[in-house]
């Protein structure tokens, strides 16, 4: 995956000292000599499962095989019995660029509930950020009234008479951070502005993956048990806000 982040409302720089990547000088791509800044971006969502919840938890259990098939085009690398190294793709903004890449254990399940975290990259030395990422998957079985609309007609499309007594919600919940030390020159610029661009940054990169990777796991599962795949109904996705949880 390669893809550019571009700041919905473009800075006027004409009057400013920053310059284009291709023309900063060797000195300023030098990180700079202080402390990291922190971007944040919080999401949630579900998706259905046309089984039994066992079935489920016996396809997620099996991470070795659906973990990497879902995660392309993302390069994978699988280390230890229950971790992987991920690299994201190409981001960036103001003529600074980066290729994230993050190592995270997904945990066996616990009373149906999956945990995934962020670790450090084996024999990686520091790159200029630091990732913590924590996620959580729990599934529920749940009748099939519950379910979204559409999963009759669904049904019936594929020419199956006979619907699921129950099926199971997968719902999820991740929480991301990155601090980041940048090159000299990106401080030219307002710490305002590089704080709201690199949380868009942050955002935009989930926006991206995580709904393609639920349809994914969504698509290998189903057609390795030969089920229907779901409406897009049958998936959700939104962006949360950790301050109004922690008030409610």
């Amino acid at each position: 995956m390669q893809c550019q982040y571009f700041n919905e409302e473009p800075l006027d720089l004409s009057n400013s000292s920053l310059q284009p990547a291709d023309q900063v000088n060797t000195e300023q791509l030098e990180l700079a000599d202080v402390q990291p800044l922190h971007f944040q971006t919080d999401f949630a969502g579900c998706m259905e499962m046309y089984s039994d919840v066992e079935t489920v938890a016996q396809y997620l259990a099996s991470h070795e095989g659906w973990f990497c098939r879902c995660a392309e085009p993302m390069r994978t690398e699988s280390f230890g019995e229950n971790g992987y190294i991920l690299v994201i793709g190409r981001y960036g903004a103001f003529g600074f660029d980066v290729e994230p890449k993050m190592a995270v254990i997904l945990d066996p399940a616990v009373e149906q509930t999956y945990n995934m975290y962020s670790v450090p990259i084996p024999n990686e030395p520091y790159i200029g950020y630091e990732v913590d990422y924590n996620a959580s998957m729990k599934l529920k079985e749940i009748p099939l009234h519950e379910a979204a609309k559409g999963i009759e007609k669904i049904y019936k499309k594929q020419g199956l008479s006979e619907l699921p007594e129950v099926i199971t919600r997968v719902s999820w919940e991740l929480h991301l951070k990155v601090s980041v030390r940048f090159p000299k020159f990106i401080y030219k610029l307002p710490l305002s502005v590089i704080q709201k661009t690199g949380d868009r940054v942050l955002t935009e990169i989930i926006r991206q993956v995580s709904p393609r990777l639920t349809l994914k796991v969504q698509k290998d599962f189903h057609e390795r048990h030969e089920l229907p795949l779901p409406s897009k109904e049958g998936r959700q996705f939104y962006k949360i806000s950790v301050e109004d949880e922690q008030v409610a």
